[in-house]
């Protein structure tokens, strides 16, 4: 039996631990923290496969989101296996939901307006053309999850967790392979490798309303254009061209915090909402007005919920490489650095543990 200790305890760390014991191994996993607190918990908890372009990155989501199914299930967690909806209010929009639809048509599907809201009750009506649907895409309540994974991998695998462990030398853990998945932490193991890795920060800001009145439920997870400017699974449409030309000389401050809005709902009902997107080596730690106001703002132009009052604001910080979706260092014999899965970590995380694992 290999003993592998695992160095992080966020959902890359999770993914992996999950590869490794389900196939016999002993694993440890350590983390600075008493229970997990980065990026993994700061999110809108959506698996997400609709925003990885076809190939190898759809590849890894959609075995990842099968492994979610598995886990999610055994551990008796909630989630919400709704789609998405993204919705199209103009005729760019429209025209670029459209030839996603015709030109991956086992991925999604063109809505008509009476169809779209058909779909959820929380879609603004106003000026409504239709949507793009996906019936992948599962949404998990991130906080709850991350903080009972650990006990369900325990329980089923035997997997043992070192919380409030701050791993300084790789030296000093037990076993007969190290993984490091520590996120955006850059300097404690291996700083040289980072340094050179060309891995950045990126800050995101997103909020959350109060819980829905019981028995309320948005339905699938609801994105508008900003979000499909932002994904790469959109960027061989011909018709994304002119949607950025409008985003651009309409709503320039949109793109300047890389704003783009979506809405997920959690285990007890509440809305969570964002995000924005500063990148650099270290992103201000102070979260801003404007960009909470601008996500507010162009959510008003498509969604409507019950209860619209913010109970919660927070700001995650993940790794990001501009150009890779996800990194690999393997600095020494028996250890390897997994980072750098940037805003798609929820999505990719047990998909690339299980490729990894085989690799």
């Amino acid at each position: 039996m290999t003993e592998i200790s695992i160095v992080g305890a966020g959902i890359i760390g999770l993914a992996h631990a999950y590869a490794y014991a389900r196939r016999g191994h002993r694993v440890r996993v350590y983390d600075r923290s008493p229970q997990a607190e980065g990026a993994s918990i700061r999110n809108f908890g959506m698996i997400w496969p609709i925003g990885q372009p076809a190939g190898q990155r759809l590849d890894i989501a959609m075995r990842g989101r099968s492994l979610w199914l598995t886990v999610l299930r055994d551990a008796e967690l909630p989630y919400h296996p709704d789609g998405s909806l993204h919705l199209a209010y103009f005729e760019d929009e429209e025209a670029l939901a459209r030839e996603f639809a015709t030109r991956e048509p086992q991925r999604a599907q063109w809505l008509s307006r009476a169809d779209t809201l058909a779909r959820s009750n929380a879609v603004q009506p106003d000026g409504l053309r239709g949507a793009l649907f996906s019936s992948s895409e599962v949404v998990v309540d991130a906080r709850l999850t991350l903080a009972r994974l650990p006990t369900f991998l325990h329980e089923r695998y035997g997997v043992t967790f070192h919380w409030s462990h701050a791993v300084r030398h790789v030296a000093d853990l037990p076993g007969d392979r190290v993984l490091i998945c520590s996120g955006h932490d850059f300097e404690t193991l291996y700083p040289e490798v980072f340094a050179d890795s060309g891995l950045t920060r990126c800050k995101l800001q997103m909020l959350r309303t109060i819980p829905q009145p019981d028995g309320w439920r948005l339905g699938p997870a609801l994105a508008g254009g900003l979000t499909m400017r932002f994904y790469s699974s959109f960027a061989q449409c011909a018709a994304l061209a002119p949607l950025r030309r409008r985003f651009d000389e309409t709503m320039p401050e949109y793109g300047r915090w890389g704003i783009h809005v979506m809405a997920s709902q959690t285990a007890d009902g509440a809305i969570t909402l964002g995000d924005s997107h500063e990148y650099g080596p270290s992103p201000s730690v102070f979260n801003k007005d404007e960009i909470d106001n601008l996500i507010l703002a162009y959510l008003q132009q498509f969604a409507h919920f019950p209860q619209m009052r913010i109970a919660e604001r927070w700001h995650g910080i993940y790794a990001k490489h501009p150009e890779k979706p996800y990194c690999v260092f393997e600095p020494e014999p028996a250890v390897r650095i997994v980072t750098g899965l940037g805003g798609a970590g929820m999505t990719l995380s047990f998909g690339l543990a299980d490729i990894l694992y085989e690799a």
